[in-house]
């Protein structure tokens, strides 16, 4: 090699070596794994069990961090992983109320969010706030024109007192106008021993049916506090109950709860035409492969589904110049998940655009009911 040659290859060499390496795709992931919802957090946890290691060729890095059900924690969390780990995106939490607390700090710092909560996402606020999760007005609009075509005229109340808990009953209260007239609104604490002081003022005003606006094991306690102390009449669980630990917990007295949810948790049962099938049914064997059998939860799709939205995005950047770990790429990812189109999740199919960043189509909701301590599709 002449001495022109060999001076050009140390060069390009030197440039080689001397350029900085494509940083790793990082994603931040905030759940709760400790606290009275960490039932939820343990789906979360399941889901991204089968994450990518690599997309379009980049290595994936998942940093998960526990909010303990404290929305503080969460806001600490998410400025942990914004400014120390420079996360491209994050997924989660599990509840409104940690949702509330880290969208604004994701919002400011520029940072992708596709909340697995259904958090309001609407606004300039929210320019950098997704949502997988569908909204509960969608979800409570569905046990309403059940309770009618059932023949009920009364609802009684009785849910969480935070913001899971008003906001199924904002829903409810819409929803039933000129319907149905809820003769009954008791509320109740997460971490409660007991609601027999609210369930006694629920059967004093006997309604026909009962709404339940709560999540997870506390959940349950209504509805078995309600048939021990005898009401016959149906008892609708809202989707925030979608999994195995509900039915541990609730046993028996669970038994023919009506709940309306993502398709994912009926899967095999839905028609083959139903558009979320094959994903749901590729999801929920990938699950099982990885943690035993009837693994599934919506909650564990859910946060697939936030991660389809992300990935979505993530794609759409790593087409252009902009590297992982700076504001570019964040903005990119940003838009990528914007203009996502037809997106077909496990619990529904997406459609976003800069008005919508949930874009669930509400046609993919099924009401199921408890039936043998298992999900039954309700036809």
């Amino acid at each position: 090699m002449n001495f022109k040659l060999k001076t050009a290859a140390a060069l390009a060499a030197a440039v080689c070596a001397s350029a900085p390496a494509w940083a790793d795709i990082q994603i931040g992931v905030i759940a709760s794994l400790t606290g009275p919802a960490a039932s939820l957090g343990a789906e979360t946890r399941k889901a991204l069990a089968l994450l990518p290691e690599t997309l379009e060729g980049e290595k994936v890095k998942v940093i998960l961090l526990d909010d303990g059900t404290d929305p503080t924690n969460a806001v600490k969390n998410a400025r942990k992983l914004i400014s120390e780990h420079k996360v491209d995106a994050i997924l989660g939490p599990n509840l409104i109320s940690t949702a509330m607390a880290i969208a604004d700090v994701a919002n400011t710092e520029g940072t992708p969010m596709v909340s697995v909560a259904p958090l309001d996402v609407s606004g300039d606020k929210r320019s950098y706030v997704f949502r997988s999760e569908p909204a509960a007005d969608l979800m409570v609009d569905r046990i309403v024109a059940d309770m009618v075509a059932s023949g009920a005229k009364t609802v009684g109340f009785i849910g969480f007192s935070d913001s899971w808990g008003e906001l199924l009953l904002k829903a409810l209260t819409r929803s039933t106008e000129g319907k149905l007239k809820i003769v009954a609104t008791e509320r109740y604490n997460r971490p409660d021993p007991s609601v027999q002081a609210q369930v006694l003022k629920i059967l004093a005003a006997k309604p026909d049916v009962v709404f339940v606006g709560a999540s997870g094991t506390p959940a349950a306690m209504p509805q078995v506090t309600l048939r021990e102390r005898g009401f016959k009449g149906r008892i609708y669980q809202s989707h925030g109950v979608t999994s195995k630990d509900f039915l541990r917990v609730g046993g028996k007295n669970v038994e023919g709860a009506l709940i309306p949810t993502g398709p994912v948790l009926v899967t095999e049962q839905l028609p083959d035409n139903h558009p979320t099938k094959q994903v749901g049914m590729a999801f929920v064997q990938a699950l099982d492969a990885k943690h035993g059998a009837d693994s599934r939860s919506t909650f564990a799709g859910a946060t697939w589904d936030a991660w389809l939205l992300a990935k979505n995005g993530l794609e759409a950047a790593l087409k252009g110049s902009a590297k992982p770990g700076t504001a570019e790429f964040r903005a990119a990812v940003r838009e990528g998940i914007e203009k996502t189109n037809g997106l077909v999740g496990t619990n529904g199919v997406y459609s976003l655009n800069a008005d919508d960043h949930a874009g669930y189509d509400a046609g993919s909701i099924v009401m199921i009911k408890v039936e043998n301590n298992q999900w039954k599709l309700v036809e």
